[in-house]
């Protein structure tokens, strides 16, 4: 059977199901049935063109009561921006071009949709609507994200946490499937933590093979730092298992935090886009450069310079610009009084500190060590040690990192 017959088949036995507004339930339930209806079939007609992961949606613009989109192959989306073999012929587009073109959003204006179409060499698609669209701010912000589910986006500077189980390999295949579903709960349990304390993060995971990368779907400053809270809270919730458990049912962990840039998408499972998203770049290559050299229970963030796009109150985005590791550390500090007065292993949370280690200048004052770290590449990379202090009413505090004198003195691991 053909691919395109093959995706027509597909497409014809899953025709009455259309999950992702169910995803959107927060959103969905402020449109009326018609409006919901529309664009239930709209995902459906976005679903026929995707065909199973062969082609990727880059846009789309409003019409009266249509919308029209551009698809491409997914490997059309390198040939764009690579030059032909014997070197004869230059790229058909620049680089710059189509990462601007998977950045941010993907609604485009009549105009703008006809200038990329004709750079490109394709034919926009038209699919029909049963009603006009209302043009609502929820509408536009549900059809956004159709958009990317079936395409390929590229976020300039996400925070990611990667958590890695120690010794996984070492592990029988008992042992890792009990460990890596103990971390599970774990974020599961810091994620019901944060939203009883009402911060608000919704995480997303992708396996290393020995733990996992996680993110916060939410973008801007103030969700990035929820991510690094985030991931002391399941350190915590991890450590306390470990003082409970007299078996290998509970990881050993280490954690590594870093902003970089990153491609997002959606694989395919069955007939339908995952509802799971993954994630590769820079990012997630400094992360798994930085764990290889990371110890037992250490936590590391990267040396990162990131322009984070922040959420406005009108629905619009402003650049933070120049946010390093040091003023990001300085800023998740001073937002943790939200977090007091959270229950872990019952009992209430006084304060928690987090900081970046360093020596000892006297007189109370510290300065922040930069660790190098050099791969097997022979590349090398700078981080910081950092730590994480939670003080409890009458339990013991939950001290998570390693002190700064248990660091090479010399500065490199």
């Amino acid at each position: 059977m053909e691919l395109d017959e093959l995706s027509q088949s597909g497409i014809r036995r899953i025709a009455d199901y259309s999950p992702y507004l169910d995803q959107l339930a927060g959103l969905a339930q402020q449109m009326g049935l018609r409006q919901r209806s529309n664009l239930t079939h709209l995902e459906k007609a976005l679903r026929s063109h995707w065909k199973l992961g062969q082609n990727s949606i880059l846009s789309w613009v409003p019409l009266d009561q249509s919308v029209l989109i551009l698809v491409v192959p997914h490997y059309a989306i390198s040939e764009y921006v690579s030059p032909q073999e014997d070197g004869t012929m230059p790229p058909l587009v620049s680089p710059r071009f189509v990462t601007e073109l998977i950045s941010g959003d993907r609604q485009l204006t009549i105009e703008q949709m006809q200038k990329v179409a004709r750079l490109l060499n394709i034919e926009p698609v038209n699919i029909a609507l049963r009603e006009p669209l209302e043009g609502t701010i929820v509408e536009t912000k549900i059809i956004e994200k159709m958009i990317r589910k079936y395409g390929i986006n590229y976020v300039p500077s996400r925070a990611v946490t990667l958590f890695d189980i120690v010794g996984f390999s070492l592990l029988t295949p008992f042992e890792q499937m009990t460990q890596l579903n103990s971390l599970s709960y774990s974020l599961n349990s810091a994620h019901a933590k944060m939203l009883e304390a009402d911060v608000n993060i919704d995480f997303a995971r992708s396996s290393s093979g020995d733990g996992f990368y996680i993110w916060n779907r939410d973008e801007g400053l103030e969700a990035s730092v929820n991510l690094y809270h985030f991931m002391h809270i399941v350190l915590a919730d991890n450590a306390i298992a470990r003082s409970k458990s007299a078996s290998k049912a509970v990881p050993r962990l280490r954690a590594c935090f870093h902003v970089g840039s990153c491609y997002e998408f959606h694989q395919a499972e069955g007939l339908n886009p995952t509802t799971h998203d993954f994630i590769v770049g820079d990012v997630t290559i400094e992360l798994a450069r930085m764990i290889d050299a990371a110890l037992p229970g250490q936590i590391l963030v990267g040396d990162f310079m990131a322009d984070i796009q922040t959420p406005t109150d009108t629905g619009d985005f402003e650049v933070v610009p120049n946010v390093d590791a040091v003023t990001f550390l300085q800023r998740a500090q001073g937002n943790l009084a939200r977090l007091s007065g959270m229950e872990l292993s019952g009992e209430r949370v006084t304060a928690i500190k987090c900081y970046l280690t360093g020596e000892n200048m006297g007189g109370g004052h510290f300065n922040i060590r930069r660790l190098t770290i050099r791969d097997k590449h022979g590349l090398s990379r700078v981080a910081f040690n950092a730590k994480v202090n939670i003080y409890r009413e009458t339990a013991q505090p939950i001290l998570l990192g390693i002190q700064d004198r248990k660091l090479p003195a010399i500065g490199t691991i």
